[in-house]
């Protein structure tokens, strides 16, 4: 008789919800405290897991119950906490970057360098107090966005949806400045 993982995941991969729920259930916990034990971030360690099971229901009929399903599980995990670790060491790169041409820019700015540096920090006034707090502790403090949002007492993703909206009017404000 086989397995009550094996017999779950055949049901899994026939397309039973509650199979599927019941799967969950069962590496939910070990699945946390391996992600936790890497990412050392709980909420994201729980996002890496809800990824994961989505893209195993998305993909169940393409899991082969003969194979060690434990071992898939968790090199899925692993596989997805190097890409936060990739992102994350992309993330710090750029900012330094940013934090680097805006000093450069600074010191020997030519005068449509210069406008452009008026225009960038006009456009960061003309945020709103939030998103210019958030912009700051992230790109001047180089604050992560976990640590933002237990200064501000936001959740995560309100954190990273204020940056992406701030970057992109300002990069909208610096491009249109330059077809002018």
């Amino acid at each position: 008789m086989a397995c009550i993982n094996e017999y779950i995941l055949r049901k899994v991969i026939q397309g039973d919800q509650i199979a599927f729920a019941e799967l969950y259930n069962h590496y939910k916990t070990p699945a946390i405290k391996f992600c936790v034990s890497l990412v050392k971030d709980e909420e994201e360690a729980e996002n890496m897991i809800h990824d994961v099971f989505i893209k195993i229901w998305e993909k169940r009929n393409q899991i082969n119950p003969d194979l060690n399903f434990n071992s898939y599980l968790f090199t899925c995990l692993r596989n997805l906490a190097f890409d936060h670790f990739k992102k994350m060491e992309k993330s710090q790169f750029l900012r330094q970057q940013y934090m680097d041409r805006m000093e450069e820019m600074h010191d020997g700015a030519t005068e449509a360098e210069e406008a452009k540096i008026i225009l960038l920090r006009a456009g960061i006034d003309s945020l709103s107090e939030k998103r210019k707090q958030i912009l700051k502790l992230n790109v001047e403090e180089g604050k992560s966005y976990q640590e933002i949002a237990e200064l501000m007492r936001i959740s995560k993703n309100t954190v990273k949806n204020q940056l992406v909206k701030a970057k992109q009017f300002l990069r909208e404000r610096v491009d249109l400045a330059a077809v002018l």
